[in-house]
């Protein structure tokens, strides 16, 4: 079982708790996405970040001076958001840090798919920003089916903790029903499920860091999910979602 999360806005140099321990798999294609990025304007990366003037002129000095090779951070410790707050990779003990290595997964606009300990840098492009890439319109199209191919290489069924924006670069080459499983953090309101960003973020860092605590390689486990007043509602769940509902206790 694979997991994909979602990566954050926000990123950090952080390389004094854990090594990287890998080469992202995509390196020559964010490559090529770094050159198109440093050839653009201030004006031109304001618009396609749709970010104010601090955020633009951030990153397009990072694009200006970045290096893909050198001043890495393990993946999973670049990214500063609820998400990764909640799963807290800082304090993990060695057992969880040897599952997320073999099992998580971070979707990226740039890099494409990131493994745990993947050194990386900083930079800021989201899966939806509508960059266009030779005789590909956008990001979606660029990396087209072979985050998903290089995903379940090993093993068919991944777990998705991401985000609709970064789920919807894999979802349209699925064959399989039931090769992903989509995790639904919510609360029921009149009888239907109802998703607040924030808490589902909250949720999906605290899934990962359960399901790394436990060691957990079966689908049919992460049922016994129970973080955050959060229970798995069979009521509410498909062959392909299973839906968490916050309890009121």
């Amino acid at each position: 079982m694979k997991i994909i999360i979602s990566p954050a806005k926000k990123m950090r140099v952080e390389n004094n708790i854990m090594d990287t321990a890998g080469t992202p798999v995509f390196l020559e294609d964010t490559r090529k996405l770094h050159a198109r990025l440093a050839a653009l304007s201030l004006s031109e990366l304001k618009e396609l970040f749709q970010a104010n003037d601090s955020i633009t002129r951030l990153n397009y000095e990072r694009f200006q001076t970045m290096d893909l090779d050198r001043g890495l951070t393990p993946a999973v410790l670049a990214y500063v958001g609820l998400q990764y707050q909640s799963m807290a990779p800082d304090v993990f003990e060695a057992c969880q840090w040897e599952y997320v290595r073999e099992h998580l997964c971070i979707l990226s606009g740039f890099y494409g798919l990131l493994r745990a300990c993947d050194g990386v840098v900083p930079y800021r492009l989201e899966m939806q920003a509508r960059l266009s890439m030779g005789e590909s319109k956008d990001l979606y199209e660029f990396w087209g089916d072979r985050l998903w191919q290089e995903l379940t290489k090993d093993d068919p069924v991944v777990l998705n903790l991401a985000s609709k924006e970064y789920s919807r670069a894999v979802e349209p080459y699925i064959k399989v029903p039931g090769h992903l499983i989509t995790c639904v953090f919510g609360e029921l309101q009149k009888d239907k499920v109802k998703v607040k960003a924030t808490a589902a973020k909250m949720a999906r860092g605290d899934m990962v860091r359960w399901l790394a605590a436990g060691r957990i390689q079966d689908v049919e486990r992460v049922r016994e999910y129970d973080g955050m007043d959060y229970r798995f509602s069979e009521e509410h769940s498909t062959d392909t979602e299973l839906v968490f509902l916050k309890q009121n206790l």
